[in-house]
């Protein structure tokens, strides 16, 4: 109140510009989250769309979401019978922030070079909060559980990681811990 009219129209124009980057980027979320749900509650139905939107409405990245959504039509195609299993862990993984802050973590590893530190940082902390949390561990095993080869998991599990090798790497080291830790998951050489 107290600044001068040069100063004050410089810190209107900067919220207004800041405003107007978070405006057009709600509205291209929004209008890929549209995109997809019109194609998507034919593949995954109501309840994994409104989980898509979940995720963005927590600020998950839109790459990540369309991951997800990629991931979910690979999942329920291969094992239907554990979706709907599936979709109820997540659902509640959802409601915990630690959780979140991990996968959203997670989504930012695909810019991270393989032999990152962070991602050894990642592999252990996401290891550690789903052995913390055994029922956000069922996220992670539901649908292999249910899968009647290895194959089914590899493919659900590791979708488009080919081109990312820092995500590879992460996924390898989150398993070979699970795995340490007594939990069943396949090996990658298994079948």
């Amino acid at each position: 109140m107290d600044a001068d009219a040069t100063l004050y129209a410089v810190a209107l124009a900067g919220v207004e510009r800041q405003l107007t980057e978070r405006i057009e980027e709600l509205i291209a979320r929004r209008d890929t989250l549209q995109r997809l749900a019109d194609g998507d509650r034919a593949l995954l139905g109501d309840r994994a769309v409104a989980l898509l939107q979940r995720m963005a409405d927590l600020g998950f990245p839109v790459d990540e979401v369309a991951n997800a959504r990629q991931g979910w039509v690979l999942a329920k195609a291969l094992v239907p019978e554990g979706f709907d299993d599936y979709l109820t862990y997540l659902e509640h993984a959802l409601d915990d922030a630690q959780y979140v802050a991990l996968i959203k973590r997670a989504a930012e590893a695909v810019a991270w070079e393989p032999d990152d530190p962070r991602v050894d940082e990642l592999a252990t902390a996401l290891a550690d909060h789903y052995l913390a949390n055994p029922a956000h561990l069922k996220v992670v095993t539901a649908l292999q559980a249910r899968s009647d080869t290895a194959t089914r998991y590899r493919l659900i599990a590791h979708h488009g990681e080919e081109q990312i090798p820092a995500t590879m790497r992460a996924t390898a080291l989150f398993e070979t811990r699970l795995r340490a830790a007594g939990i069943q998951i396949p090996r990658p050489d298994s079948r």
